[in-house]
């Protein structure tokens, strides 16, 4: 293996550490803005003295963060606003793909400059398939943190969740909502689509002082993925899912397998929160590219490949046993031919 494979595998394995960077800097963002944009208001009504104690601690300290970026708060600090939903960073409008089907699904009308800021999402889904969910969701962050808490359960001999269910559901829960915001003319797919529901409960949190309902719709999530099936909201119900599943099906950025060094030791195939095979090429459309099996892989036996389609099943690893117990039946049977 030359040097710059050894360097492009050595990338591969820790583009799961960036990706939790990703999620993590995603998250903290959500958290930042209701505290930028309470602090905005605080500084638009000009009445410092007429402040809570409360109220004047949050201003100084967001005073004090913010003096070495601004002058003027309340305009500049609105460079970045918005959520993972619908947002605008630098003047830069970006939509979810979803909140764009939605609303044109609620309105029965395209509203071009709206179906405009989906479109950068829209042609990184087509080439990386389903990056949204693994890369960018804030649930996504809550849910494998979720996954670990299964894990240490069941260290201690707790059973947790580990049914199966079909998989197609999650495309029957999206159908289902966009006809009912067509009947009512409201965006019902968003109220059970996490990464709205997150930023929506931070931000009740911070800048009103509560939560709503949205909270318990999202603790009964982590619940059913804890005690019926792991990562089953997002493999089984979620609406974004299903339709970031659809856009990435022919993605051309996929992760594969090099059968030469692979040893059929299916790390890879455990550590998948998403139930796939890649230790049998089975990656398909609900491949996220989170790269955790990459991560995990001690021979350096996956990478990343452009094609429309996932490589077709190759058989066992040649590193493994049950290759080299194929190979040695080969060499007998031929053996005992020629005698």
């Amino acid at each position: 293996m030359t040097s710059s494979t050894n360097k492009l595998f050595f990338i591969w394995r820790h583009l799961n550490k960036l990706r939790w960077l990703v999620l993590s800097l995603v998250f903290a963002m959500l958290v930042a803005l209701p505290f930028v944009h309470v602090y905005q208001t605080y500084v638009a009504a000009h009445a410092y003295d007429l402040l809570a104690p409360s109220e004047k601690r949050l201003y100084d300290i967001m005073e004090t963060l913010t003096a070495p970026l601004t002058n003027d708060p309340a305009e500049d600090l609105d460079a970045i606003k918005g959520n993972t939903w619908s947002g605008t960073f630098w003047e830069l409008k970006l939509s979810d793909p979803l909140a764009v089907v939605g609303q044109t699904a609620a309105t029965l009308k395209v509203y071009t400059p709206f179906l405009l800021t989906a479109l950068i999402p829209l042609i990184l889904t087509v080439l990386f398939g389903r990056f949204y969910c693994g890369w960018i969701c804030p649930a996504t962050l809550m849910y494998e943190l979720n996954s670990n808490l299964a894990a240490w359960l069941q260290k201690l001999g707790l059973r947790t969740g580990n049914r199966r269910f079909d998989l197609r559901i999650k495309y029957l829960v999206l159908l289902v909502g966009l006809v009912l915001s067509a009947l009512t003319g409201v965006v019902l797919v968003a109220a059970i689509y996490p990464p709205v529901l997150i930023g929506r409960e931070i931000y009740y949190a911070i800048a009103l002082g509560g939560f709503g309902a949205g909270s318990v719709f999202l603790l009964g999530t982590l619940l059913f993925d804890l005690m019926v099936a792991r990562r089953g909201f997002c493999r089984y119900l979620c609406p974004g899912g299903a339709l970031y599943s659809l856009l990435g099906r022919y993605r051309l950025l996929r992760i594969q397998r090099i059968v030469e060094t692979c040893n059929d030791c299916a790390k890879c195939n455990a550590v998948c929160e998403f139930g796939l095979d890649p230790l049998r090429d089975g990656f398909g459309q609900e491949c996220n590219n989170c790269t955790a099996c990459m991560a995990v892989c001690p021979t350096d036996a996956l990478t990343f490949k452009v094609r429309f389609q996932d490589q077709s099943a190759q058989g066992p690893g040649h590193l493994g046993r049950r290759y080299r117990n194929q190979q040695q039946g080969k060499q007998q049977e031929k053996e005992e031919v020629e005698s």
